[in-house]
């Protein structure tokens, strides 16, 4: 048995802000994938993905999302495990595509693709994925299986306020583009998130958040539908260099220097990928080619040219 494909995902804009009522954009990245299989012979891979699905068997017996638990238990004991190529800790919704996989495969009253997707069932269908993921880390939005389940952008105007959409349609090649670059170690999602927690407590940080991130955040997501280029990199280099004074402990020591540099240089501006703290890093360039020499010693993945 093998399932549907279900594809990582990247939050463009809006990670952390989204926690504070800001806009977010959610597109799908097609290059890394994960389905649900049963093998036709065991290896340490498939092992340890069922020993996860064990677990997360219990979670879901304990929550009222309503799962045909009993074809999801038979299934696990004939060896079911998600066979995926998205690195985990790397910020692109690893967990969202495994918990959009086992929705679309043993949900009762599934919400399909197909339907006419309103408001009210994209708010049902990320508060059923918001109970699934938080078993993965601590309090999930459920953004990224809705992502991966619909494999379609999504925009986020308000946590009440979401929407399938379109958007522009990219190059086969330019020399302006969204890249990742690798920051070779994993993050973490619940620790990140109980930092930025704890510092929404204090008043300088909650006002930088409220009049400057969430403010430059909104204009990128708009910049970004309206295909408005020259104000979309204004106002990302003006995110960066937010990110890099209020976030530090998000982004990896070795990288504040790079960071600063593309600020300086307008070069290239990076963001958070998820949550931080490690996985991959977001960057914005006008010009590939200088941005790829300057980060020469880092492996770069293009997601988007414009």
């Amino acid at each position: 048995m093998k399932g549907p494909l279900f594809y990582s995902k990247i939050l463009l804009f809006g990670e952390y802000g989204i926690i504070e009522d800001s806009k977010g954009l959610s597109i799908p990245y097609n290059f890394y994938k994960g389905a649900l299989k049963i093998p036709n012979k065991t290896n340490s891979i498939s092992v340890d993905s069922n020993d996860i699905l064990k677990s997360f068997l219990k979670y879901l017996k304990s929550s009222l999302i309503r799962i045909d638990l009993d074809k999801f238990s038979s299934d696990i004991d004939r060896g079911l495990y998600f066979d995926s190529s998205i690195p985990e800790g790397y910020g692109i919704g690893s967990s969202g595509a495994l918990v959009a996989a086992i929705y679309d495969k043993y949900a009762f009253e599934k919400i399909t693709v197909l339907e006419n997707l309103t408001r009210d069932k994209l708010l049902k269908l990320k508060n059923i994925f918001s109970i699934m993921e938080s078993y993965f880390h601590g309090k999930s939005s459920g953004l990224d299986p809705l992502n991966s389940y619909l494999s379609i952008p999504i925009l986020i105007n308000s946590k009440k306020d979401i929407k399938v959409i379109g958007i522009p349609s990219q190059k086969s090649r330019g020399n302006g583009v969204v890249f990742l670059m690798d920051s070779g170690r994993t993050g973490s999602t619940a620790p990140m998130v109980n930092i930025f927690m704890e510092k929404m407590k204090k008043d300088g940080f909650r006002k930088i958040m409220n009049e400057k991130f969430i403010k430059h955040t909104n204009l990128c997501v708009d910049n970004f539908l309206n295909g408005n280029l020259s104000a979309l990199f204004n106002n990302t280099k003006k995110l960066s260099k937010i990110v890099l004074d209020n976030f530090k402990p998000m982004i990896p020591n070795e990288f504040h220097s790079l960071w600063k540099k593309g600020i300086e240089n307008d070069s290239y501006f990076l963001k958070l990928c998820g949550s931080g703290g490690g996985g991959y890093i977001l960057g914005f360039t006008e010009n590939f080619e200088t941005a790829k020499k300057q980060l020469s010693d880092h492996k770069l993945e293009v997601v988007y040219y414009f």
